[in-house]
């Protein structure tokens, strides 16, 4: 027999029994078998406590704009134009003489009514002093009583024919005088579209020259009517604690981004929502002392309410975006863990941005290290939380 190859597998399970025994003796001590992975600390983030500040709300929109009153000046008579009497573009007061139309044949008019009057005023003269002394006959019974009846409707036709007369007089005398087509309004008069010797008709479609007033301007802007009711709640029925209604300043923006000079209020929105876009006109008014402000011209209207309203503000810096585009924003939980929450941004304010809806005031808003973090993941504020950064100054411009 060979003695070596029995000791070899006994050797082996003494070993084995050896090992199995100090791996007990461990456990019983409680040494673990094997050493697990370390646990990384939790990451440090900036942070800042979530507040409201008072801010005065604005809004940017587009707009056109349009003169306070325009007036489309055209004959009430037909005729020859004789004399054009004003400058084109240049100011005009109320009633001033633009253009003569010949008055020659209206005059002929004026006379010949003049003279039917003189006719009918004389024949009443005469059915009057017919009819006086047929009713003084008629108390003595010498004439019929319906020769009384008959003279009296005379009197009476004749009365009416000089009624008549009188008002074909008037008439003449309006038609002559409407050949001086004046300014029906103060304001300034653009190009005339007749010159001297062309004929014009009563009532044309074709306006001779167009006034405008531009002293004061409108700024008339359109909004859906959707975010119309949003308008109306930030602006238009702020009240006071007096129950008065606050007024929302405009500003204009010309197209080289600089600011108007003059400040306008609000004036009114229309009572009515466009079928074709679904929009309603909004329209405010301004002063145009210079007149650089032109019927037509593309601006930006920018609305401010007068009260500051309570708004959380955050820095621009502390937003991110998801695949969709979506605004977020990153805060430390209750449970000191990072979590992502959508969040509605609204107007710029310097180097924050509005947010009008996902936060409220007291939460924790990291403002540092995103990059570093992701949503579920342990954070450590590095410094205390502080109330918002610095305040931010009243809007300048809005999304």
């Amino acid at each position: 027999m060979n003695l070596s190859r029995i000791a070899s597998p006994l050797a082996l399970f003494a070993l084995a029994a050896v090992l199995l025994v100090s791996g007990c003796k461990n456990q019983q001590q409680g040494q673990p078998a094997t050493a697990s992975a370390p646990v990384p600390p939790p990451m440090e983030v900036s942070a800042i406590a979530v507040a409201a500040q008072p801010l005065a709300l604005t809004i940017e929109l587009p707009g056109r704009i349009a003169a306070l009153r325009v007036a489309e000046v055209r004959p009430q008579v037909s005729g020859i134009v004789q004399k054009r009497l004003f400058a084109e573009g240049s100011e005009v007061k109320a009633g001033e003489l633009l253009y003569q139309i010949d008055p020659t044949t209206y005059q002929a008019t004026l006379a010949g009514a003049e003279a039917s009057l003189a006719r009918a005023e004389a024949s009443e003269y005469s059915a009057r002093l017919r009819a006086q002394r047929i009713a003084a006959l008629a108390k003595n019974r010498a004439v019929s009583e319906q020769e009384q009846i008959d003279a009296d409707a005379a009197w009476k036709q004749a009365q009416a024919e000089v009624a008549a007369a009188k008002a074909a007089l008037q008439n003449a005398r309006i038609n002559l005088d409407y050949t001086r087509v004046v300014a029906p309004i103060a304001g300034r008069i653009g190009k005339s579209q007749v010159s001297e010797g062309a004929l014009v008709t009563a009532q044309q479609g074709t306006a001779l020259a167009v006034i405008q007033q531009l002293d004061r301007v409108y700024v008339d802007v359109s909004q859906s009517a959707g975010e119309l009711l949003q308008l109306k709640k930030k602006f238009a029925l702020n009240k006071d604690e007096g129950e008065k209604p606050l007024t929302t300043s405009v500003k204009v923006v010309l197209d080289d981004n600089s600011e108007y000079a003059e400040t306008g209020v609000l004036e009114f929105s229309d009572v009515s929502v466009d079928q074709g876009t679904g929009t309603v006109t909004i329209r405010g008014i301004i002063a145009n002392p210079r007149h650089l402000l032109l019927p037509g011209m593309f601006v930006r209207a920018r609305l401010s309410s007068e009260r500051p309203e309570p708004t959380i503000t955050v820095p621009q810096a502390a937003l991110v975006r998801n695949n969709r585009g979506q605004a977020m924003v990153m805060l430390v939980s209750a449970q000191g863990t990072v979590e992502a929450r959508p969040v509605e941004t609204g107007q710029n304010v310097g180097d924050h941005i509005v947010v009008s809806k996902g936060l409220a005031e007291g939460e924790q808003l990291i403002v540092a290290g995103l990059q570093k973090i992701r949503p579920g993941a342990p954070v450590k504020v590095a410094a205390p939380a502080q109330a918002a950064a610095a305040s931010a100054p009243i809007a300048k411009k809005s999304e």
